[in-house]
């Protein structure tokens, strides 16, 4: 089955999402703007993640509400494109108010995609500014374009063996609430379909079609010698719940059961990282169990796309 499946953040309402891809490297940079200010959570895992303004999500700290969440490409360098999204914010009068300014708060999040290409070109603050002006409340291109323009899938024995990874998006609605997700997928793991398959991963040492890493894995073939960080899962979920910081974040951690649906396996070398932004704009407060079931729901469904979405250049 090859179908995307349907839907995407944007149908988050207050939401609206930009992609920038770099021309001269596949590379890019994805922003979710929420400039009113959204509630917002994080949960990451994994052993080397490269991210920014995380710890104020924690639940014990003051800051509440962010105006932007970035995911972008080129490891830590990849960071400096959150300057691109505060300047944009900036010049449009958002962020919390601390004296004689406004602070945007953008939380960011990174993926390893130096593989392919010259590594020193990577996303920077034009790239993150860029991505706030192609920023649209429709729904969001997919595949080979944004954060996932050079990410890629099965990399457990050598990114010459690995196939495209991507960005994707998708969403589930239950009642009067909706949760969506949009992912970047840089796994080392493959990609599994609904069916138990493998959509996208490691190749054979011929190059031909994907063999099943987990099964190689369990059978004795060593992986390649991977730094811990040089591949991750980023992404972000959304819904219209009314939900407190704390409970954000809870509804990150359970979105995290989505990619044990669809990457397999989970390694030590992911630095898995997952926001949670609720709107509120149903003005009702959810069931977390539902909406952490239809977040990890939104989440497996996203990763999928992204991959059926990937194009070869």
């Amino acid at each position: 089955m090859n179908k995307l499946h349907p839907g995407s953040l944007t149908d988050v309402a207050g939401l609206a999402v930009g992609h920038h891809t770099r021309s001269d490297r596949p590379t890019g940079c994805s922003v979710v703007l929420c400039p009113q200010g959204v509630v917002c959570g994080v949960d990451q895992r994994g052993g080397a993640p490269g991210t920014r303004e995380t710890d104020l999500l924690k639940s014990e700290n003051t800051v509440e509400r962010v105006h932007a969440l970035l995911l972008t490409g080129g490891s830590a360098f990849g960071l400096d494109a959150a300057g691109g999204v505060m300047r944009w914010l900036d010049e449009h009068g958002h962020g919390i108010a601390v004296g004689p300014a406004r602070v945007p708060i953008v939380p960011a999040a990174v993926l390893f995609d130096l593989w392919v290409g010259d590594a020193r070109i990577r996303p920077g603050a034009d790239d993150g500014y860029a991505a706030c002006v192609a920023a649209s409340t429709a729904a969001p291109a997919q595949g080979s374009v944004g954060a996932g323009a050079g990410a890629t899938v099965g990399k457990l024995f050598g990114p010459e063996r690995a196939m495209k990874g991507g960005i994707g998006s998708a969403s589930v609605r239950l009642g009067a609430f909706t949760v969506a997700a949009l992912v970047a997928v840089n796994a080392v793991g493959d990609v599994i379909g609904e069916d138990g398959q493998v959509l996208a991963g490691a190749r054979s040492e011929a190059g031909g079609a994907p063999v099943r890493t987990r099964e190689r894995l369990l059978a004795g073939e060593g992986p390649m010698q991977i730094m811990s960080g040089m591949a991750t899962t980023i992404g972000v979920v959304a819904t219209d719940a009314l939900l407190s910081k704390a409970q954000a974040n809870k509804l990150a951690s359970l979105a995290h059961h989505g990619l044990s649906r669809a990457v397999d396996p989970i390694t030590v070398h992911d630095g898995d990282t997952l926001f949670a932004l609720a709107t509120g704009g149903t003005g009702r407060s959810g069931d977390l169990s539902a909406l952490g079931a239809m977040a990890a729901e939104a989440v497996a469904r996203a990763i999928r796309n992204a991959v059926r979405a990937a194009t070869a250049s």
